[in-house]
């Protein structure tokens, strides 16, 4: 018995698996796709279809597969996995093939790599990452295969996890080199889901990366691209580049421009500030629903929304910028009929982008060619209402949007309205394109005209009128004649017997075989031929594809627009005023999701004013659940609403531009990557004293939680010092410290706030109003009984904050920070005679802050003293105490 595995096909399977064996191979086979060996197992316990095995016995090769029409969906489940798949096709027909089939790898699919719909989200970027070290530089590029978008840039070590977190992307290439390097570590660790993908150290030499891109673009320089040759990033660009090559295996001519991030130009976000603030992912589910870019999302279309989302995790610094966004929603906002016009047409549009990209990579099917052209088609009555618009921005678009009219004749013309899904199996192209396609069709329809011709024929020849010529498709053509009309006739020799039926016989001649050979010929031709016409027809798409790429650009930012002013209308959101200095005004502002999520009216506004006059910092206090939280939250949503170009959820906005946020509240990631809460509170604290700038807004929650009293109200007074004296940004700094409040009188540009409570019959309402002033109280037992916790517990909770109140301030701290505790509990309640030894309860710290003036009257012997030392003792400590 021969080896299963030394056969032709398995030579030619094992060829096809050396050139990439990290991947899957799926191995078409007829109507198949077939895995053997390791991958035969690793895709029946992935996919769950059957494992079973080539020939059997010692030698048997594992094999598992699946149809070939269900290639989409298993390829959707290998990639959410993490996984490559090699998609290797019979790329000769079987009818022709001398011998093996010929069979070669058509394209790779990785995470990174995706452009078919089936595998992507529409609604969201699928971006392929790469990152080079060169000269301790770090140079990061991206690209989204499925829109054409390529964007490179340098990074800091520091700011590398930020961006990455803000593409959020599907894979990262990185060099073989670069493994044990102390920023992939870090890209693993903080990020262990996302496919890393080592490649070969010769795709980031700088040589051949400039090699690459300048073959691709077909220049000599990159400077028209506003890059350095020998940029860090270049390098990083290039090696993303080959690896499109290797894995696409065809054209990338919808790949036009390099388009350089810098990261001044746009209000950064570090991961933990975006993660925080709940941008684009709820904090505690991870999903889209609840987030601000579920609640701002007003896009009609798959490439708006995408655009919408760049614009959210990447605002504008650029004052001028800003501007020009605000007065296109402005007008649409102002012009009701316009912005439904255009919403409407919108509503029609499919995704040109994406489109526009597999017709560029050669991968359109029929049906995204006709949906292609239906968008065009849309396109001259949006460019005609946008034509002599105020907005600069909106003028600027309608002068932009090519309407590509020979494209979308070319579509029309040849294909039919619904075309199919399947490309080779005909009925694509529409009557009267071709005129041989046509007359193939003809014969392959059976020609009416012939087949009464040959009737008529066979009738005068036989004698028998009800004679008649059918067809069907298991015995093809041929002449029936009844029993009752064939008695006493005799007929023609060359009539052979093909079938009996009930009532007659069915004949077959061998000039109605020759016709039929020629229909089943004829059908092969025209489906041959429509094939033929098809591609040609795609591939001057293809060759059109960089145009129908910016139109798309141009209908997205039109699209996002339109849905911030419809947002606007909906939500009643107010046009910020933006300035240059350091201001934050704001008028009954609201929380964005909880406002839209609430019934309408039902979510209480708040006014914040930050500024070098009204103070840049304001201490928050007030009790838990009354809305420290939420407050301080909506201030940063509505500044990165305001800087994306969007109106704000306000009565009136003035806000001075921020170059970062920075928000520390949470830890539930970190903890599960085994740091401590207060380890991750300390570290992303560190992050904002570090970076912070005079014309940042940083957002503090509750800082010090996660240490002891003392250790925690210590570090949030200095943390508080620090950015008003040496930072000196705007700040809101929600807090249960209530000995913060004590700054507003050594720091000037420093406002206590808190949330107003009201006390009736003993019971506390939250009014979730911002007033002045700083609490006194944190009503904590209040929240613990509105959070279910046991009476008998709230009675003792309150038995021991009534002996705490009554002691605070006369217990003496000793070195370790005891004092005495309340009593006891007893059957008849808590006695308060009873008193035991316990921990430290919170006290006034800084009431305890050395002080020179005592510390010097301390070390005074008032007995030893001259009168002429006492009286220049006495100036002194007066010197010390300051003017009265």
């Amino acid at each position: 018995m021969s080896d299963p595995a030394s056969t032709p096909m398995m030579q030619q399977y094992r060829e096809l698996k050396a050139r990439d064996p990290d991947a899957l191979l799926l191995f078409r086979m007829g109507d198949f796709y077939e895995m053997f060996g390791e991958d035969a197992e690793r895709a029946s316990a992935l996919l769950g279809i059957a494992l079973t095995s080539r020939d059997k016995g010692p030698d048997a090769i594992p094999m598992a597969g699946f149809p070939h029409p269900a290639l989409e969906s298993y390829l959707a489940r290998i990639v959410a996995a993490g996984l490559r798949a090699a998609v290797c096709e019979q790329v000769e027909d079987a009818r022709f093939a001398k011998g093996l089939v010929r069979r070669e790898v058509v394209r790779v699919v990785t995470p990174g790599t995706l452009t078919d719909d089936a595998l992507l989200d529409p609604r969201a970027a699928n971006y392929l990452a790469a990152v080079v070290e060169r000269k301790g530089k770090l140079g990061l590029a991206w690209v989204e295969l499925s829109t054409g978008r390529f964007c490179l840039c340098e990074v800091q070590r520091r700011e590398l996890l930020d961006e990455l977190a803000r593409l959020d992307p599907a894979e990262v290439l990185v060099s073989e080199t670069a493994l044990d390097a102390p920023w992939v570590r870090l890209i693993r660790q903080q990020a262990p889901t996302l496919p890393v993908t080592c490649r070969p150290s010769w795709d980031f030499q700088p040589e051949e990366a400039r090699g690459k891109l300048f073959d691709h673009f077909g220049v000599t320089t990159l400077s028209g691209f506003g890059l350095d040759d020998d940029a860090v990033e270049v390098a990083a660009a290039g090696a993303l580049l080959s690896y499109l090559r290797d894995t696409q295996k065809s054209a990338l001519g919808h790949l036009t421009r390099l388009v350089p991030h810098r990261r001044g130009r746009t209000l950064l976000l570090d991961e933990t500030t975006r993660r925080s603030l709940e941008l684009t992912r709820t904090l505690r589910e991870g999903k889209r629903e609840g987030s601000l870019l579920a609640v701002v999302d007003r896009t009609c279309t798959p490439m708006g929304a995408r655009l919408l989302c760049e614009w959210l995790t990447a605002p504008l610094t650029d004052l001028e910028a800003i501007t020009r966004r605000h007065a296109a929603v402005a007008e649409l906002l102002a012009d009701p009929a316009l912005r439904a016009d255009l919403r409407a047409a919108l509503d029609r549009a499919h995704d040109l982008e994406r489109l526009a990209a597999r017709a560029a990579t050669l991968r359109a099917s029929p049906r995204d060619l006709s949906c292609l052209a239906k968008t065009l088609g849309l396109l001259p009555r949006i460019k005609a209402r946008l034509a002599e618009r105020g907005s600069p921005l909106l003028n600027e678009l309608e002068q932009a949007l090519e309407l590509c009219p020979e494209i979308r004749a070319g579509i029309e013309q040849a294909l039919v309205d619904d075309p199919p899904l399947a490309l080779k199996e005909g009925g694509l192209i529409r009557e009267g394109y071709h005129p041989t396609l046509d007359e193939l069709r003809e014969i392959a329809r059976g020609g009416k005209s012939w087949i009464a011709r040959y009737q008529a024929e066979q009738v005068q020849r036989t004698g028998i009128g009800g004679l008649k010529v059918g067809f069907n498709k298991v015995f093809g053509y041929y002449i029936e004649i009844t029993h009752a009309q064939a008695a006493g006739k005799r007929l023609p020799d060359d009539y052979v017997r093909k079938q009996t039926i009930k009532n007659g016989e069915r004949y077959i001649t061998p000039e109605l075989k020759e016709y039929e050979d020629k229909v089943l010929r004829a059908e092969e031709r025209a489906r041959d031929l429509e094939y033929e016409l098809f591609v040609t027809l795609r591939d001057r798409v293809a060759a059109e594809a960089p145009r129908l790429v910016q139109a798309g650009a141009v209908l997205s930012q039109i699209d996002v627009l339109c849905g911030l002013a419809e947002l606007a209308a909906r939500h009643g959101y107010c046009r910020p005023e933006m300035v240059s200095d350091p201001v934050l005004d704001i008028e009954d502002g609201r929380h964005p999701v909880l406002d839209a999520l609430m019934p309408h009216g039902a979510f209480v506004p708040n006014d914040v004013a930050l500024g070098p006059d009204d103070g840049l910092i304001v201490i928050l206090t007030g009790p838990n659940m009354a809305g420290k939280s939420t407050y301080i939250r909506q201030v940063a949503l509505i500044a990165i609403l305001a800087q994306m170009g969007g109106f704000v959820p306000a009565k009136s906005a003035r806000i001075g531009v921020v170059d970062r946020i920075f928000a520390r509240v949470g830890a539930s990631d970190e903890l599960s990557r085994g740091q401590s809460t207060f380890m991750v509170e300390m570290t992303e604290t560190a992050n904002i004293l570090n970076n912070a700038t005079a014309r940042s807004l940083v957002i503090l929650d509750e800082i010090g939680r996660g240490t002891s009293t003392f250790d925690g109200v210590s570090l949030a007074w200095a943390i508080a010092e620090h950015l008003h004296d040496v930072v000196g940004c705007r700040t809101l700094f929600a807090t249960h410290y209530h000995e913060l409040v004590d700054l507003e009188h050594s720091r000037p540009r420093l406002r206590n706030r808190n949330v107003a409570v009201r006390e009736r019959d003993g019971e506390v309402v939250f009014l979730h109003r911002i007033v002045p002033g700083g609490a006194d109280q944190s009503y904590g037992i209040h929240v613990a009984r509105l959070a279910g916790v046991p009476a008998p517990v709230l009675e003792r909770a309150r038995a021991i904050l009534a002996y705490l109140e009554r002691h605070h301030g006369t217990e003496q701290l000793d070195g370790a920070g005891d004092v005495s505790s309340p009593p006891a509990p007893s059957p008849s309640g808590p006695d308060p005679r009873k008193v035991q030894t316990g921990r430290a309860i919170q006290g006034s710290l800084f009431a305890a802050l050395p002080d020179p003036m005592l510390d010097e009257l301390r070390a005074v012997d008032p007995s030893r003293l001259s009168p002429e030392e006492a009286i220049t003792l006495l100036r002194r400590l007066k010197e010390l105490a300051g003017p009265s």
